[in-house]
């Protein structure tokens, strides 16, 4: 599979609200864009605050511009916080520095898309991401610290 594509996108999210119910997480709002940063797919569950659609966009977004996992973009953002900032800025403020963005790679390591997800905690959102991304076969690229 090189492509993600609107049923690949859909099962991501329904397979991230799916985990996050398990776990008992808060209403969740999930992401799916494709490769050059355009929404797939968005659902935001009964109870999601008005901005999770934004913040869910912006984490994958940000990990997509920056080529990396957002948990790595919120450390750039500790130890490097104006250049973040900086990046942000141009950015028009659509970049999250917050765990939750994901990138999206084939079993032979391509980029096609990211998946950001928000309304828990940044850990619990990212896992929900990670969980999703592996259960349809592909490579959850979170980054580590």
């Amino acid at each position: 599979m090189s492509l993600l594509n609107l049923n690949v996108a859909t099962t991501l999210t329904s397979r991230a609200l799916a985990v996050g119910r398990e776990i008992g997480a808060a209403p969740l709002t999930v992401a799916v864009l494709d490769a050059g940063g355009h929404l797939i797919s968005l659902q935001r569950e009964d109870g999601a605050s008005l901005l999770r659609p934004q913040i869910a966009i912006g984490k994958a977004w940000g990990a997509l511009a920056l080529g990396k996992g957002s948990r790595l973009i919120a450390a750039d953002a500790q130890q490097r916080p104006a250049f973040i900032g900086a990046v942000n800025n141009l950015a028009e403020g659509n970049l999250v520095p917050a765990p939750g963005g994901v990138l999206i790679r084939t079993a032979q390591g391509e980029l096609i898309g990211a998946i950001g997800i928000t309304g828990d905690t940044s850990d619990i959102d990212e896992q929900c991401a990670v969980s999703a991304v592996q259960s349809v076969g592909l490579q959850a690229d979170a980054g580590v610290v």
